[in-house]
């Protein structure tokens, strides 16, 4: 499905009514929405791991603006910004009101945009292995520790000069890092990509974004969640994010022997804590 939010259309994608039968009632069950990783990949990633939260949410699969299943749009409006307030016209335009918002990765620097922007219409945010500054420091002696030189000299290739061929080498040699268990090759077969995208974000808004000095004015309750093998989006990046945040707004939780989207090693501890979060 797609709704029209002014000048591009966004794919969506649901799963579980917001309204359920409970004896002589309808009742009402929280919404909660998906950011998907990247830049330029989809929201095919999170399926089928996220159907279970079905059970006590209606959960919505959404495509950024120039990703996946949604509209290229103008590559002007390519950044974080734009991505943050095309969450909330995304909402009003489909009368979603206080959603819980997940972001993983990159899906987290969106949702991170739209929460600063937006402060009081999130009711609950999870931000997933991701950061609020780039840095790649942190990401290259991650893959140094968890690949060799030559992990680290693939992603510097990437890091510095991103483009099909610096893209190729680097889902060979550092992807397979990401996590203990390794993504099938579904992973990026059925996603739907926009490469252009990927290199642009990568050669101009990922040098020149930062989220820290506005996150003081996110009010809802998140959680962060980060394993500690994370290659791409080490720890200290969400530590970063905990700091930032005003006092008694954040939860931290560091998974042990996992890497990057928690919930891909160490599933039924994190949709454990994530229903409980949901509920609470």
């Amino acid at each position: 499905m797609r709704v029209n939010i002014g000048d591009v259309r966004l794919f969506f994608d649901v799963e579980g009514a917001k309204l359920r039968p409970d004896g002589a009632i309808m009742r009402e069950v929280p919404t909660v929405i998906l950011l998907h990783g990247g830049p330029g990949f989809d929201h095919s990633n999170f399926k089928p791991d996220f159907s279970r939260l079905a059970d006590v949410a209606q959960v919505v699969y959404l495509d950024h603006r120039g990703n996946g299943r949604s509209d290229r749009g103008d590559p002007k409006k390519w950044n974080l910004p734009q991505w943050g307030d095309d969450l909330r016209a995304f909402c009003d335009t489909l009368e979603i009101e206080r959603p819980v918002v997940l972001g993983n990765s990159f899906g987290g620097m969106v949702a991170m945009s739209y929460a600063t922007r937006h402060p009081d219409h999130p009711a609950k945010l999870v931000l997933s292995s991701t950061a609020a500054v780039s840095r790649r420091d942190r990401s290259l002696e991650m893959f140094q520790k968890r690949g060799g030189a030559e992990a680290r000299e693939a992603a510097q290739r990437f890091f510095d000069n991103p483009g099909a061929e610096t893209a190729d080498d680097f889902q060979k040699k550092c992807l397979p890092l990401y996590n203990r268990v390794p993504s099938g090759p579904e992973f990026t077969k059925r996603s739907v990509m926009n490469l252009e995208l990927m290199v642009d974000y990568f050669k101009h808004e990922s040098h020149t974004f930062n989220l820290l000095p506005d996150l003081g004015r996110i009010k809802c309750p998140t959680l962060i969640t980060v394993g500690d093998l994370d290659p791409i989006l080490p720890v200290a990046d969400s530590q970063d994010i905990a700091a930032a945040m005003a006092p008694g707004v954040a939860r931290l939780e560091v998974f042990a022997n996992a890497g990057h989207g928690v919930y891909r090693d160490e599933p039924d501890r994190f949709f454990k804590m994530f229903n409980e979060f949901i509920l609470a």
